[in-house]
Order: C-alpha cells, then structure tokens, then sequence
C-alpha cells in the first residue's frame, strides 16, 4: 500500500483544521463533545468537561445549549471545571469567567450545582494555597478531565514552568493590557488571577483548541510550527497527544501553507497567489519588483512558477502592472478618463457614497484620507456611525461635559434647575459605580452625545453636511458592557434601511477584524447581510463595496484591490480629523496591546505602506490607504 504525504503541512507539528465558519466548527466540536459525555453516561461513568471562559468557545456551548433543549444531551452526570478566573474578584460581576460560563452554558443545562467547579476569585489569600491543592484534588478524584475546551492556555504567563499546577500567578502587564476593556482601564484589571497549571491542562484526555480571527495567527503559528518554549506557554500543547486545532482562516493566515504556500510544495498559480509569492520574494531578497531574476524564484522554492508562467521578466512586468493600476488619487472615479486600469469606473460621477464606520471615528481613522478626498471631489458623501461607542468615554470626560451643560444654562438662561438636577444625578450615579462597572442609562447618553458631538465635528472639517450624517445605534451594542448581544434582525434592517434610501454607487465598510472587542465584526456581518438581501435590487448592481482597515493593522498589499497615496498635506488632515475625537486622544480607553493614540498607529501604517510601494518599485508617497473589493453576491 502506496501512503501519500500531504506535503501543505510539513512545517506543522500538530494536525490543524481550518474552517470558513466559526459556527461550523463550533457545532462539530459540540457533537464531539456530546458523544463523550452519552459514552461516559452509558458507561455509567461521570464525564468531566474543563471549560474556558473564552469567547472561541461561544460556539461550541451554545450548540451545546441546542443539543440538551432538543433531549439530545443530559448533563446530570457531568462535573465541569473551570480554567482560571480573576483574583480577587466577585463571582457576579461583569468580568468573571464564572458568571461567563453561567450566562452561556450552565443556566441552561441540567447539571447539579455539587458538580460545578469554578476557580473561586473571592477565595481569602491565606486560603488559596489549600484550595488550589483540594482543586486538583478533586480533578483527580473523578480520574482526570476527560475533555478540555479552551482557546488559551488559561493564564499561564511566559515562563509558567511545564509541571505547574493550578495556582495564583501574577498577571503581566500585557495581560492586563489585552483585559482592559473588560474592566473599562488598564487600572482596574486586578493583578493576579487563579488558574490551572499547564500540567494541569496537558493531563486532560482531550483538548479541543480553538482560534477565530486574524488576531489569533500569529499566536496559532507559534502553537503549530514553532518549537516548545517556556516563553511561549501555548507550544506546550504540542506535546499533548491527543489535541484537536480547530481555526478559520484569518486565524490560519501565519501558517506556512496559508502564507507562503509555494514552500510546501506545487501550487495552482492564480494572479493573486503570483502576486502573494513575487511581494514575499522582493520583501525577502530586499529587490524591486523588476530586478527580480529567474534565478531569484528558482532559489527560493518558486520554480514552478517560472516553469509555468516564466521567463521571470514575464511576471514581473505583470505584477508590476498589476499594482500600478490599484494606485488612484480618485477614490470616486475619474470623470472623463480611461478607467479601464483604474480599480473605480469614472462612471457616474458624482457618486452617492456611503462610508460605514462601526464606532465614530472608525472612518478618520482607517480612511480619513480617502474621505477627505471623496468629499473633495464633490461625491455625495454619507457617513454611518454603526454605534455608539459610549463605553469607551472616561467618566472624567462625562463630567466635563456636564460641566458645560451646568454652565451654559447660567449663561444662556436655560432652566436651570434641570441643568442642576441633570448634573447632580449624573454625578451621583458615577459616584456609586464601583471599578469595572458599566454605566447607567443616563451616563451612557451623555457619553453616546459626546461622542456624536465628535463626530460631527470632523464632519464638518471635512466638508460632510450635518444631514448626510447618520447615527445607527445598533441595538447589539446597547448592553452598556463590553459584552454584546448577538446580532439581531433590528441590526441588519437598520443598515438595510439606510442603503435603501441612499442607494449609494459606492459602501465603504470596515473589514478591520482584528477588532479585539469583536464589535467591527458584527458590523460588517450586519451590512454584509443587508446588502445580500438587497441584491436583486437594480442599484446594487451599480454599487462597489469596498472593505478598509488601519485601526488595529493594514491589509496585505497582495490583498487590495485599490491604493489611494495621500501627499504630507493629505495626512496633516487626516490628523486634524482624528483629532476631532477628543474623547479618544492622549490616552484611549480600550488601547489594546499597543499603547500609542490611534493617530501615531494609523501614520504608522500608512506611511510603511507607502515604503513598501517604494520598495516593489512604484512611485514614492508620504502614506497609502489600501482597500479590498467586495462582491456582493
């Protein structure tokens, strides 16, 4: 017998699956999961499941959910441990991985609450030390986790040693860093946390890791081809022997078969694989597009290619083209010319143009330049703020806001008692919240009108009429918490709404997924699913989607389909733009791992694009924007 090596994956270490759906995933490790427990249970032995309070495995339970609604799965002989939880933290607050696990797993299932065992963050110090022991204890007294479900390694810190058991760690800066939205500020994210040890985690039977987004790829790549490195808690499961990776693309874009495919082994060359594979050899050999040599591919694992397509000059000069023709200074179209290279037709011109942004200053952010430019060019420019983006407003902000509402109503003789009232009610509100807690109805309006007022402050700057500004404020995101409802049908027929009535030739839509709080994505899920059920309708078949980025990372250059350059003038503007969110300057709220203000990330990013043009052989810029057309079908 004849075995075949499926050489895509010789650089992987452990077996990976990848998925287009994050809910497909989730449902086949469910019925995976289920299968265990009806084999434990007619077995008459109890299953026991470790649980993550992880929003990968979101899925997962609420299949999970469906199965033991539908009486296809009992839980009453199942003991469930948790990973790790937050030290010292209330088991009801917003942030606790016990009440996660309860909200979307254990208030709808019929597990007997002696069963459940989640980490205690309200445990005394002087206790912890004894309860971790009687923890694993009671793992090994039921013969060990028999499933475990997780997307991390609970919070095993770099340098967590191999035989560690569950503990109390201290949390690094970064952790903290990447928790802080959960906590409304870095300051309020508690310093240690209680959680399993990484012998712990490797002692389960089973482990079902899962990863959804490109944020999590470059991690997956670690886990998958990087060597076991303390530093690197995650490349232990590498010696687990019975581990499932379940990942959707974006979080499978680091790994060798994804990104550089033509290293495992024979590709098909479509234009954007040639494109992928001549950017990565002019990245790595530091040449131009056009000095690229039919040497150069045969020496770095691309022959193929030049067998196929070649001579080198060949694909070369088709590339260069290529990339030429995404660069435009007309975003809209240029009326009266050729636009048979351009990526926009110059047809009509104007253009009604929508410019969805999730949170209000999204657009100025991503593509302050380009909007600045359409608006320039007289395209009929609407912009959509999706949400509100009230919980990311200091309360100091909130107060200085009152402030001002206090004062004007002395100068301009309003009522001044109801300027009082509302003053001191907001006042006392935000005196009774405690640390890491949402905010009341009334704190969130005044923190959603600042930032509206932003809003249409950089509107204005950039010449956008205060009645083609539209604020959405989809319903998903109205929880007052870092944690959002799913999306609903109110979400997707408010967007459905807007583009009906606007009609627009052009929809820009932020394709930023790496979001961390995950509100981009179900953004552009609600517009994506508006404008598929729009799509039998004649105007859509006039209209180009076009998907940015730039707050969280840039696409790729072999991805986007349009680059607009922006001159040092056309960035000073994009500055004075994101400027306009004064609420968001100096020091954002929800910062993520990279600390500066969004507007040094943002020139950051373009200005780099820019030098990577420079470097492939194009013209020299200040900075570059960069889209990816979208095809709605």
């Amino acid at each position: 017998m004849i075995i075949k090596t499926d050489f895509t994956k010789r650089y992987e270490k452990i077996p990976v699956d990848i998925f287009d759906d994050a809910d497909v995933a989730g449902k086949l490790v469910a019925g995976k999961i289920a299968s265990i427990i009806n084999e434990k249970n007619q077995n008459g032995k109890p299953a026991v499941i470790g649980l993550s309070a992880s929003s990968t495995a979101i899925q997962v339970y609420e299949e999970l959910v469906n199965l033991h609604k539908n009486k296809k799965l009992s839980f009453a002989n199942v003991h469930i441990f948790s990973v790790d939880e937050y030290w010292p933290l209330d088991k009801n607050e917003l942030q606790s991985h016990y009440r996660f696990l309860k909200e979307y797993l254990l208030d709808y299932i019929d597990i007997p609450a002696n069963n459940i065992n989640c980490l205690d963050g309200e445990i005394a110090k002087e206790d912890i030390h004894s309860y971790c022991e009687a923890y694993e204890e009671r793992i090994a007294s039921l013969d060990g986790i028999d499933v475990l479900i997780t997307g991390n390694m609970g919070f095993n810190e770099p340098g967590s040693h191999y035989n560690s058991k569950t503990r109390l760690i201290t949390l690094n800066y970064t952790t903290r860093i990447s928790s802080a939205s959960e906590f409304f500020g870095v300051e309020y994210v508690p310093f240690h946390a209680l959680t399993m040890g990484i012998e712990t985690i490797l002692s389960s039977k089973k482990i079902f890791f899962l990863a959804w987004g490109e944020g999590k790829a470059s991690m997956i790549a670690k886990l998958v081809e990087g060597n076991v490195n303390e530093q690197i808690p995650v490349s232990y499961l590498q010696k687990h022997g019975n581990l499932e990776v379940y990942v959707d693309y974006p979080a499978a874009d680091e790994l060798t078969r994804i990104k550089t495919p033509w290293l495992t082994g024979p590709c098909e060359w479509d234009d954007k694989l040639v494109k992928k594979s001549v950017f990565w050899l002019c990245k790595k050999l530091e040449k131009p597009i056009l000095k690229l040599t039919d040497r150069d591919y045969n020496d770095n694992g691309m022959s193929d290619l030049i067998t196929e397509q070649g001579p080198a000059s060949k694909i070369n000069i088709k590339v260069f083209n290529d990339l030429q023709h995404t660069i435009t200074g007309w975003p809209g179209g240029k009326p009266n010319a050729d636009d048979s290279t351009r990526p926009e037709r110059a047809t009509p011109f104007p253009k009604r143009v929508i410019i969805f942004s999730p949170h209000p200053d999204d657009d100025v952010i991503s593509m302050g330049g380009t909007l600045a430019r359409l608006s320039e060019h007289g395209h009929e420019v609407h912009l959509a703020y999706q949400v509100s983006g009230n919980i990311a407003v200091f309360d100091h902000d909130a107060i200085r806001f009152l402030d001002f509402l206090r004062d004007s109503a002395k100068i301009y003789d309003f009522d001044l008692n109801l300027s009082n009232k509302i003053y001191i009610d907001a006042l006392e509100e935000l005196g009774k919240k405690h640390p890491g807690e949402p905010d009341s109805h009334n704190i969130r309006e005044v923190k959603g009108a600042i930032r509206r007022g932003e809003a249409k402050a950089a509107c204005r700057y950039l010449k956008i009429p205060e009645e083609r500004v539209h604020f959405l404020d989809m319903p998903f995101y109205e929880t007052g918490g870092v944690k959002k409802k799913p999306l609903g049908r109110e979400d997707i027929d408010i967007v459905k709404k807007l583009l009906s009535d606007v009609k627009p030739h052009q929809v820009y839509a932020a394709g930023d997924l790496s979001d961390p709080h995950g509100t981009h994505r179900v953004c552009l899920q609600a517009i994506l699913a508006a404008l598929g059920e729009l799509k039998n309708e004649s105007w859509i078949k006039d209209c180009r989607v076009w998907l940015y980025r730039g707050a969280w990372q840039e696409w790729d250059v072999a991805d986007a389909d349009m680059a607009v350059p922006l001159s040092p003038e056309e960035v000073n503007i994009k500055r004075e733009a994101i400027f306009k969110h004064q609420s968001q300057k100096d020091r954002p709220l929800f910062p993520g791992s990279d600390k500066r203000e969004f507007w040094l990330r943002a020139e950051e990013r373009n200005h780099n694009t820019a030098v990577l043009f420079d470097k492939l052989g194009m013209a020299e810029y200040q900075a570059i924007e960069l889209f990816v057309r979208y095809n709605v079908q």
